[in-house]
């Protein structure tokens, strides 16, 4: 894995990263100040982005490739989708990482660096830049709960199914 500095011109951000929602939700000064403390990663296939109980200082945000998520080795998710964020509720929280990340094709993430956070947007002089970070965090989060409850459904539903073969086949 190799990382790059991000290296932009001042007040010129890339027309491909404003197309990224989670850059979106951010006025342009603070734009400024993730993109200046954000290094890019190019992955090769296998590399190891993030690593179960590690402790948590970035925020990733997959520009090109697909990763896998695995916790205790087993495969969690798939992320291949330009935006997609991951690695935020640790960095956010300070906590160790719950999951692991490994690139699954040549990958390119946009790793941002979260003290930056602290240092130079405390919460309490911010509170319009922690909303809309908090904000497009709990959107995300919303729509994993969505997805996760979809899935949980469908299980139930094949479990259902499976017991009620059994009890016609054993009646």
């Amino acid at each position: 894995m190799k990382e790059l500095a991000y290296i932009h011109d001042e007040g010129r951000v890339p027309d491909s990263l404003m197309e990224i929602p989670f850059l979106q939700s951010f006025k342009p000064e603070y734009l400024e100040d993730i993109l200046n403390s954000s290094s890019i990663l190019e992955c090769e296939p296998g590399d190891v982005i993030l690593s179960e109980g590690r402790e948590a200082n970035r925020i990733f945000i997959l520009l090109t490739g697909k990763v896998e998520i695995t916790k205790d080795g087993e495969h969690l998710a798939e992320f291949s989708k330009t935006g997609d964020l991951f690695g935020e509720l640790a960095a956010l929280k300070d906590e160790h990482r719950s999951a692991s990340v490994v690139a699954a094709d040549k990958t390119y993430c946009l790793a941002i660096d979260h003290k930056f956070l602290q240092d130079i947007l405390p919460k309490e002089q911010n509170p319009e830049f922690y909303a809309a970070l908090y904000g497009f965090i709990a959107n995300i989060m919303a729509e994993r709960l969505k997805r996760t409850s979809e899935e949980l459904s469908r299980l139930e539903k094949e479990v259902h199914e499976l017991r009620e073969g059994r009890e016609i086949v054993a009646g």
